[in-house]
């Protein structure tokens, strides 16, 4: 191996290969919200398979551009939050307008590029939103 840079984002030095820093790709979750009063017990066979293909086709053409890393999976309407003190309340969004739904981690340069991934995704089509955060460390 030569002293110059190999393909993969690793660069070889006397036979060593060390991950190269040009490679700037960064981790962001996505973390969807939605509505706590969301109900889909009344949605169709039909416009619920129409839903989840709309998911598969948006997460596929993230995935497509190799900028997917993981996805969650979907999480629970009930739950608990400790709060100091011990006081503990029912539901994740007692004192919200939105609760969380999933999440999902992709790669991107910077926060802008991250933000137009986010850009089509169903969750904004069902009245909730993607909050699109750096994952730190």
């Amino acid at each position: 191996m030569s002293n110059s840079s190999v393909p993969g984002h690793y660069k070889s030095v006397n036979n060593t290969l060390f991950k190269s820093k040009e490679n700037k790709m960064k981790d962001f979750m996505f973390l969807f919200r939605f509505p706590p009063n969301m109900d889909h017990s009344n949605t169709s066979p039909s416009d619920f398979q129409a839903l989840a293909k709309k998911w598969q086709d948006w997460v596929g053409g993230i995935s497509a551009q190799g900028k997917l890393d993981s996805t969650g999976r979907r999480l629970a309407m009930e739950g608990k939050v400790l709060k100091p003190g011990g006081l503990v309340t029912d539901g994740p969004f007692v004192e919200i307008r939105e609760c969380l739904g999933s999440f999902m981690i992709v790669k991107a340069e910077n926060l802008e590029e991250a933000t137009t991934l986010a850009h089509g995704c169903p969750a904004l089509d069902m009245n909730g939103s993607v909050e699109i955060r750096p994952v730190v460390g």
